[in-house]
């Protein structure tokens, strides 16, 4: 196909849009309501699943350390957790730190005997994260374990949950699970919904394709206008989706900056903008050629 024919195929296939007029707002409408149904289902998805994984990050490992323990084994335990293929960070807190964060969290009564005494019941004790969350049970096995090499059973207790924490992974991942398939079932119906709604516009014009079929255009002739104004259509209903869908995100992160709360946050629209606009728009664009495609093919078999 040479340039010029491919120039005329455009602008038979833009002069149609205008040419079939509400036909073409129809599909434009559908592709919108279709596309739109799918962009909030998969923004809602995507800040679900940040929540979910901040939930996951928020369950630590307590591991704590025998009374009499000294520093060299100390130092020996925390070389021997920091080697663990599973274990991203850890942080040590010493009994002393962890008496004044008991005093901020139950008050000088609490712990004015022991300083009186000059007693310190607590231990020290590492605070391990994981690089996974659903390995925490695994971890703390690992590191209970470390008493089983050692006589002297520096590791006291390792908590992190347990039963609590199984029951939050699931829950986490259920979420993670629902929102894949209400996506994916979006989707699905968006692409059969447009479609549909482009067979409509094509059959309405089922004579005009039949003229051209007997005096003598070849199918490839026929199909590149209507496929052209199905991806114009497409991109069209797509891009004034993308629009509503970013300004209304932008104005609920605008709203939500001046919540006071530090426990969830949105997706930040900086950080999605760019490939949520290649997703939407090339949705638009595969819609509208998959649906003029499919719908005028039983009519050039005439």
């Amino acid at each position: 196909m040479n340039f010029n024919t491919l120039l005329r195929h455009f602008r038979e296939g833009t002069k149609n849009v205008f040419r079939n007029g509400w036909m073409s707002v129809a599909s434009m409408l559908s592709i919108v309501v279709s596309l739109m149904l799918l962009g909030v289902a998969l923004l809602l998805v995507l800040n679900l699943d940040r929540a979910a994984d901040r939930i996951d990050k928020q369950v630590e490992i307590s591991v704590y350390l025998n009374l009499e323990i000294t520093k060299a084994e100390t130092d020996i335990i925390e070389q021997q957790i920091r080697e663990m293929p599973e274990v991203q960070d850890m942080t040590f807190v010493s009994k002393e730190e962890g008496l004044e964060t008991m005093r901020q969290s139950l008050g000088d009564a609490m712990v004015k005997g022991y300083e009186e005494n000059g007693t310190n019941p607590l231990p020290d004790m590492f605070k391990v994260q994981v690089i996974e969350a659903t390995t925490v049970p695994f971890v703390a096995e690992k590191i209970s374990a470390l008493n089983d090499s050692n006589p002297d059973k520096p590791v006291y207790d390792v908590d992190y949950g347990k039963g609590t924490a199984e029951k939050l992974f699931k829950w986490t991942q259920a979420i993670r699970t629902v929102g894949v398939v209400i996506v994916l079932a979006l989707g699905l119906m968006a692409m059969f919904l447009i479609a549909n709604t482009i067979k409509v516009t094509i059959i309405a014009r089922r004579r005009e394709i039949a003229i051209m079929k007997l005096v003598g255009a070849t199918n490839r002739f026929i199909r590149w206008p209507f496929l052209i104004e199905g991806v114009l259509v497409g991109m069209t209903g797509a891009a004034i989706t993308l629009a509503i869908l970013l300004y209304g995100y932008y104005r609920v992160e605008l709203a939500y900056s001046g919540w006071d709360t530090t426990q969830f946050t949105p997706l930040p629209l900086g950080d999605l903008w760019i490939w949520f606009s290649v997703l939407i728009l090339g949705l638009g664009f595969l819609i509208g050629a998959w649906g003029s495609t499919i719908s005028i093919r039983k009519f050039l078999k005439v």
